[in-house]
């Protein structure tokens, strides 16, 4: 019975590679087409963080954007 935690970590660690799992990437001009743009590492103050354009600039949109 002590293995099972061992094991079951084990398959998490596995299944983190899946397609589905892993957090979506999006280009720009997705993120465009969401009415947002892209930033470097952060979006500024009172603009939201809507999606990823790469993995390391972020969409950000307004707020009360519909």
């Amino acid at each position: 019975m002590r293995i099972l935690p061992i094991l079951w970590a084990l398959l998490l660690l596995m299944l983190q590679g899946v397609t589905g799992l892993s957090p979506p990437r999006a280009s720009a001009q997705d993120c465009e087409r969401r009415g947002g743009f892209c930033s470097l590492r952060s979006c500024p103050p009172g603009i939201g963080r809507v999606g990823l354009c790469s993995q390391q600039e972020f969409c950000c949109r307004m707020r009360w954007y519909p």
